[in-house]
């Protein structure tokens, strides 16, 4: 009998080639994602360079095709400081966004929490109206709710008819918080009512430390919401030039023949300005609370 004898196969030796070309290949695979990023972030940031170098400018290089200011007048700004009524338009939309946060915020909270934990009769059939609601465009009742505030309650020319509904939820608020407390497991609230725990007390021990995420995603929305506001006021405060917001109050700086547009690009500025540091210093609470939104449904 013949015996066979295998020879221990080697190994094929690698390829210098193969190596270059897979290092060559994740190279532009990095390039291409990162040109892409630069363009996207370009794409975002250029309007905004735009704006700010256009506030520094001289009214007549304003409407020339000069991209840097010949001479940087900082005195714009001051100019729209001093212009009258800024100030009480910087307040009024002060008190409107911040006001309007804080009701919707305080309001929405406990319908949320009843739809994502209770179990009742209807539950389903509420939360099909709060999402009916969200399809509701605003200008489909605003003639009703014009006349209710104005004629019968004698609120036109004040704010009051923008900030007192908010105090009884919002539907996207709503929403938006009964997604993210579905993703809260049950066990802890089980766990605090058998502690002895009320519903109330579970809320405010409980579940409200978890979802600050999505409460600060809440109130961030809302805040932009209000503080970007042109429709309202336009409707409901344009006959009182006390009562308007720097949204509507842009507007003055757009005359019928002539428009200084370095005032107006930096009153634009001063307008932005807030919106733009209070998300840079909360953008993490934002992305958690939008991300952690809607893994459970």
């Amino acid at each position: 009998m013949t015996q066979v004898l295998e020879k221990p196969l080697k190994a094929a030796p690698a390829v210098p080639g193969a190596e270059r070309t897979a290092r060559r290949r994740a190279l532009l695979e990095w390039i291409a994602v990162h040109s892409l990023g630069v363009a996207a972030a370009l794409f975002f940031t250029l309007p905004f360079v735009f704006v700010f170098l256009t506030s520094l400018m001289s009214d007549s290089q304003a409407l020339s095709r000069d991209l840097v200011p010949h001479t940087w007048e900082w005195g714009n700004y001051h100019e729209v400081l001093a212009t009258p009524g800024f100030l009480t338009w910087w307040r009024n939309t002060l008190v409107y966004a911040g006001l309007g946060t804080v009701l919707t915020v305080a309001s929405s909270i406990p319908v949320a929490y009843a739809l994502a934990k209770f179990r009742f009769r209807g539950r389903n059939l509420s939360l099909m109206l709060v999402i009916s609601m969200m399809m509701l465009p605003p200008q489909v009742v605003i003639i009703p709710m014009y006349l209710f505030w104005a004629k019968q309650l004698g609120l036109s020319g004040t704010l009051w008819p923008l900030i007192v509904p908010m105090a009884f939820g919002d539907a996207f608020s709503i929403f938006l918080l009964r997604q993210f407390l579905m993703t809260i497991p049950n066990e802890y609230v089980d766990a605090a009512k058998v502690d002895g725990c009320g519903d109330l007390r579970t809320l405010v021990r409980v579940v409200l430390p978890m979802a600050k995420p999505g409460i600060a995603a809440v109130a961030l929305f809302q805040f932009f919401y209000a503080w970007n506001d042109y429709f309202g006021p336009q409707i409901y405060a344009s006959e009182n030039p006390g009562a308007w917001t720097l949204s509507y109050g842009l507007e003055s700086f757009k005359g019928a023949h002539h428009t200084d547009w370095n005032l107006t690009m930096a009153a634009t500025v001063l307008v932005m300005a807030p919106v733009i540091l209070v998300f840079f210093f909360a953008q993490k609470a934002f992305v958690e609370g939008v991300t952690l939104t809607g893994v459970k449904g």
